[in-house]
């Protein structure tokens, strides 16, 4: 058994951090409507992500630089419903595989932007988005 089959709780530090596919997606900021508390997802990306590469550009400090950004467990995996569709917690959390394009599969970390599941070439960066209310997505992620 490969260790991304293994259920979301017995991964290793290692194994949890080499589940990501860096597609970047979790790290687009969403707009949040008051009254119905829905979520929206938005092409504004975080200060700290490359937007080419899918990846934090300072992920081991993130937190000090973006005090609401959300480390991942296997609970709150369970309980955040905007994770994006394609995202290797959220499949592996509800017991499916990964796909045929995430690295682990195919050995090709280029394979999520050829498959066009990632952030790269339609996100704009945070300090040039102005109100995020302009920039919310229909594309489902």
């Amino acid at each position: 058994m490969d260790f991304w089959e293994k259920p979301l709780d017995k991964l290793d530090r290692a194994e949890w951090e080499a589940l990501c596919d860096g597609c970047g997606k979790c790290c687009l900021h969403k707009a949040e409507d008051e009254d119905t508390g829905r979520i929206y997802p938005t092409n504004v990306a975080c200060r700290l992500l490359d937007r080419h590469s899918g990846q934090c550009t300072n992920y081991k400090e993130r937190r000090r630089f973006v005090p609401d950004c959300v480390r991942l467990t296997p609970a709150k995996v369970k309980t955040i419903g905007w994770l994006p569709r394609t995202c290797a917690y959220r499949l592996r959390g509800e017991g499916k595989p990964l796909p045929q394009w995430h690295y682990l599969v195919c050995g090709d970390r280029e394979a999520v932007h050829r498959a066009q599941e990632s952030v790269r070439g339609w996100t704009v960066a945070e300090a040039d988005a102005g109100d995020w209310e302009n920039h919310l997505v229909d594309r489902e992620l």
